[in-house]
């Protein structure tokens, strides 16, 4: 009964909160297009329903835009945890392998994007290889570093076990190191797909394009907002949220399959 009356109101408290902020944000809209007229408030400040009615009315276009960043988004993704995961099983191969690559992977992490942006329109072009390109450098280095830290911070009894059992380098990563880095690895993954999203609409708005038709969420912001249809512009906004709320619960929804079976942060998880 009390874990009945908890669930209610954890489901009542984000509702109440969000209509409080619908009604205060209501309420500011009329106020400001009293004070200004309401085609400027339109313009600065739409009210809810006019971004849902141009959300509905851009339903197609803000969909083939959600698909295409979708996509970026998901390939710059696999990218930056499969090159992320085989880097950094190199850099816990040996210490000398990890004192002459990893300051070149800070120097890498530590470029901003918008300096590599216009080199990756330069070498693949507009469009989805750059756009690719740029969620992969965003969403790279968590799972490096994360991944690393796990391989290399094994249990020195365990190790120690291994070696008075004889095992060899290759069943100690496979048997030790990889399933103890395994959580670890998973963090990373858990901030590159929190980061890929954001990662591909940044994409879109250094390197998108329209070619076939359509761009992604970040093109339509720029075609938005260069034509003043700011509730539109509103509706982007609410349609990348849903698209990285939907990418991250995968992601996490992912983490919780593979751990929930032996490790104790998915079983925690479960028992909250």
């Amino acid at each position: 009964m009390a874990t009945t009356s908890k669930k209610i109101q954890s489901a009542l408290l984000p509702i109440t909160s969000g209509a409080i902020i619908l009604g205060i944000w209501y309420l500011i809209s009329y106020l400001y297009g009293r004070s200004v007229g309401y085609d400027v408030q339109r313009i600065i400040i739409p009210f809810p329903h006019q971004i849902t009615s141009a959300l509905w009315s851009e339903r197609e276009a803000l969909w083939q835009s959600t698909r295409q960043t979708a996509l970026s988004a998901l390939i710059g993704f696999v990218a930056a945890v499969s090159v992320g995961y085989a880097l950094s099983m190199l850099l816990a191969s040996a210490v000398w392998v990890k004192k002459a690559l990893y300051p070149w992977v800070l120097v890498l992490q530590m470029t901003p994007v918008v300096v590599l942006a216009p080199i990756f329109v330069l070498w693949m072009g507009q469009g989805l290889p750059s756009i690719t390109a740029i969620t992969f450098m965003i969403g790279f280095f968590p799972v490096v570093a994360n991944t690393t830290m796990g391989l290399v911070s094994t249990d020195r009894n365990l190790l120690d076990l291994f070696e008075m059992s004889n095992a060899t380098k290759a069943q100690e990563i496979l048997h030790l190191r990889v399933p103890f880095a395994m959580p670890y690895f998973l963090t990373g993954m858990k901030i590159a797909g929190t980061l890929a999203p954001i990662g591909a609409i940044s994409g879109d708005l250094f390197a998108g394009s329209s070619q076939g038709g359509v761009g992604g969420i970040g093109y339509m912001v720029i075609l938005y907002n260069s034509q003043l249809k700011i509730p539109e512009l509103f509706a982007t906004a609410l349609v990348a949220c849903m698209l990285g709320f939907v990418f991250v619960g995968c992601v996490n929804w992912l983490h919780w399959y593979l751990l929930k079976d032996w490790h104790d942060s998915a079983r925690k998880v479960e028992n909250t």
